[in-house]
């Protein structure tokens, strides 16, 4: 079992940059695929950057492309979640997620697909 608290989430204009953290408990990060997702009011809980359990592989909601990058420390059993640019529409509560797997290159894109989850951290986005 692992539990995650995420930080780093806040209030930032449009064109901002921030970072997350997800900071993992117990020794078997690198046997997690790690996700992070968001969820702004009235809309479903989307998947935005996943990164597999051996970090070379990654995937990223077309909306996000080329503004936020997700990367993992194992030395840290932390992932971060690079945001640049932001927009209004970036607006949401972001969880991260991890799911075990055997699968060095797995990337899992669905939110029932995840064992585990953080407690959100709110970002806003001003115009």
């Amino acid at each position: 079992q692992v539990q995650l608290v995420e930080s780093g989430g806040g209030l930032v204009q449009a064109g901002g940059s921030l970072r997350l953290s997800c900071a993992a408990s117990g020794r078997s990060f690198s046997s997690y695929c790690m996700g992070w997702f968001r969820q702004a009011p009235g809309k479903e809980r989307e998947s935005v950057a996943v990164v597999s359990r051996s970090g070379v592989r990654t995937y990223y909601v077309d909306s996000v492309k080329g503004r936020f990058t997700i990367s993992r420390d194992g030395a840290k059993y932390t992932v971060y979640l690079q945001m640049n640019s932001l927009k209004p529409e970036d607006t949401a509560v972001y969880y991260c997620a991890a799911v075990p797997t055997a699968d060095f290159r797995g990337i899992y894109y669905a939110a029932d697909e995840y064992e585990y989850w953080g407690q959100g951290t709110q970002v806003t986005v001003s115009s």
